[in-house]
């Protein structure tokens, strides 16, 4: 890359007011100060909703922030931004928030867009930036020195970044750096040579490191060696376009035994409200159609969609690929990454697991390594004993709400939970703990493993595990914080629609709130133990002559095919039927905006167990998070309100 980079192009503040939005696609440039309150936690659901990722290559630089919203308006359209000449974005707080899709710089950098300006991003969102070639800063400064016209410095972007980031950004990306890098092959987990105190992560982290790695403290960029790779059906196409580009066709894959293709997101989009109205069902094809390429190219695991006359459904798959790594393949002490946000899912069993952008992946798939930096540890500590139908989601949504998260302060942080009612959770609710940590801001999450560990993996994959002594956290290890939470203080909580942090307790909600949609399901919330929280909800209903309220309607997704089959030998089948429920076949669904259980209209107000409730996400109505037992409860009321709420509603 050249030592210093011109801006000719105009500056595109994402601003507030969606009339200062318009006033510069019409051709004005304004100024810092007449951009007013820029928007903060701007989310990559914005970015490039999911009804545009339907390609995945330099097509997607038709649409840029089509999903931004300012004020109550979406203000910016198709070809937009490229037609109005924008090389630069400004924006607030946490800029990027949500998932790992890589989709959303590639647009931005199809359209034309060479720098993000903002006041702090996501970890994901800027390492993908870093790898495809969108230069970062947060120094407002330099907005101030392009808008007068300098060139400036390449060093300028490299301020603040770790050695290793510094290299793959001068080098224009990741892959162009990658191809001139030495990779030897992975070797055995090697033994840290030092005593020093170490958490859970770092221990992993340190027996995986490159041997060429040029630091380990915290922040330093480094190269570890992986477990598992896996993608799924909206970015394997994506990745494997990349792979290709970078290293020709066909690529040599390091032990594809240990790649994963997952179909997951995108098999119930013949059922998906937007998908048919809008004619997307030919783009989704696309994806699907690259997605199925590679997996009939190279000999990698692959998990696809049910037959069209499987059960529940019609369609569907075998399961999402969070809960498949933690049901199938994840161990203590792996890694595992996956072209997903929530790939911490499996963070429950002690491994450290976390979300890559399909840059990353392609190269993963072909050197065995994937990039981060060395994080600090947040440790949360939850003693005490949890409330009776007081969850695991419930907890997160207390943590999302807390100031030290809201502003920022986690990201790319470890979350390590501990505590009595975290050692007291199933490895299925301690899965939602790590698995949110992606809406928390964190690298990963991770519980350390114990005997629940040993016991689900006995259950579920009917093999006997020893635990290895160095698989915990070392007395003495240094966290960057300790939160401690009281958890017989948690009551049932809710996220008020338009992001996970706008938590508040049920109790205080200060008027009813009807709603249309009940919705359960998602790598979230279609776990066996979820599944056991919507059946004690509507088998009391049943039992009390109560179903789904009249002109409602409640959707239980399951997680995996597995978890269907737990609640068929359960007997909960028959509960569901009797209470009005409608079953989907597992799949991502209403949770990426592609399947049943999606709202239809902006009226609609939907409470759900899903992890995010970015706008758009689940159809264009308003979306509030809740654990399974006040989705259940809920369904049954026609308004939000807890299990207890419930039942003392129908006693009295």
């Amino acid at each position: 890359m050249e030592d210093t980079i011109r801006f000719d192009g105009r500056v595109l503040f994402l601003s507030d007011d969606p009339a200062i939005v318009r006033r510069q696609l019409s051709g004005e440039s304004i100024t810092r100060a007449q951009a007013g309150a820029l928007r903060d936690n701007v989310s990559t659901d914005e970015i490039t909703p999911v009804t545009v990722m339907l390609t995945y290559d330099e097509r997607l630089g038709r649409y840029p922030y089509v999903g931004f919203k300012a004020g109550n308006e979406m203000p910016i359209g198709e070809h937009d931004v490229r037609r109005g000449g924008f090389q630069v974005t400004v924006a607030g707080k946490r800029y990027g928030k949500g998932s790992s899709r890589e989709s959303s710089p590639l647009a931005e950098l199809s359209a034309g867009i060479r720098l993000i300006v903002a006041e702090s991003f996501e970890r994901i969102y800027q390492q993908n930036c870093d790898n495809i070639g969108i230069l970062t800063t947060t120094d407002f400064g330099v907005l101030d020195r392009i808008l007068a016209g300098e060139s400036i410095p390449i060093t300028e972007f490299l301020k603040g970044r770790d050695a290793l980031t510094q290299q793959i950004i001068r080098s224009g990306g990741l892959l162009a750096y990658s191809k001139f890098a030495e990779w030897p092959a992975p070797l055995a987990p090697v033994e840290a040579a030092d005593a020093t105190p170490r958490t859970l992560v770092e221990k992993i982290m340190a027996r995986r490191l490159h041997p060429a790695t040029p630091g380990t403290a915290h922040g330093d960029g480094v190269f570890l060696r992986v477990d598992w790779r896996f993608s799924h059906d909206y970015f394997t196409g994506m990745c494997a376009h990349l792979m290709h580009r970078a290293f020709g066709e066909p690529a040599a894959l390091h032990d594809p035994a240990r790649i994963i293709a997952f179909q997951d997101h995108l098999v119930l989009a013949a059922q998906s409200f937007p998908h048919v109205s809008q004619g997307l069902l030919p783009g989704v094809a696309n994806l699907t159609s690259g997605h199925r390429e590679f997996v009939a190219r190279y000999p990698v695991l692959a998990h696809g969609q049910l037959a069209q006359d499987g059960e529940p459904g019609a369609a569907g798959a075998d399961g999402i690929c969070h809960a498949l790594m933690a049901e199938r393949y994840a161990l203590p002490g792996q890694i595992v990454i996956g072209t997903d946000s929530h790939t911490p899912h499996a963070g429950a069993l002690g491994c450290l697991a976390f979300g890559a952008g399909a840059t990353d992946i392609a190269n993963s798939w072909v050197t065995g390594y994937v990039r981060c930096k060395v994080p600090q540890t947040l440790r949360i500590e939850i003693d005490g004993r949890l409330a009776p139908g007081v969850t695991a989601k419930d907890v997160v949504l207390h943590l999302l709400r807390l100031d030290a998260i809201r502003s920022g302060d986690a990201i790319g942080l470890v979350f390590e939970y501990a505590g009595s009612a975290v050692r007291a959770m199933s490895v299925d609710e301690r899965a939602t703990l790590t698995n949110m940590v992606a809406e928390l801001g964190g690298f990963t999450g991770i519980v350390e493993p114990d005997e629940k560990t040993v016991a689900f993996l006995k259950a579920r994959r009917g093999i006997d595990f020893t635990l290895e002594p160095w698989v915990t956290s070392d007395p003495g290890a240094s966290y960057r914080d300790v939160i401690r939470i009281d958890a017989a203080s948690l009551t049932p909580m809710l996220a008020r629609p338009g992001d996970p942090g706008n938590g508040v307790a049920l109790a205080e909600l200060d008027a009813p709130v009807a709603i249309d949609i009940a919705y359960g399901g998602s790598c979230t919330a279609g776990k066996r133990d979820d599944f056991d929280a919507y059946h004690d909800v509507l088998a009391w209903g049943v039992a009390k002559g109560l179903r789904v309220a009249q002109g409602r309607s409640l959707f239980l997704q399951f997680g995996t095919m597995d978890v269907h089959a737990y609640c068929e030998a359960q007997g909960y089948l028959k509960t569901f039927e009797a209470a009005g429920v409608t079953l989907i076949s597992p799949g991502c669904g209403a949770c990426a905006n592609c399947g049943p259980g999606q709202s239809t209209s902006a009226e609609q107000v939907t409470i759900s167990a899903i992890n995010r409730n970015f706008p758009g996400r689940s159809g264009p109505g308003s979306v509030w998070l809740a654990s399974p037992y006040t989705v259940a409860a809920s369904a049954l009321a026609g308004r939000i309100v807890s299990f207890d709420e419930l039942k003392a509603t129908v006693a009295s």
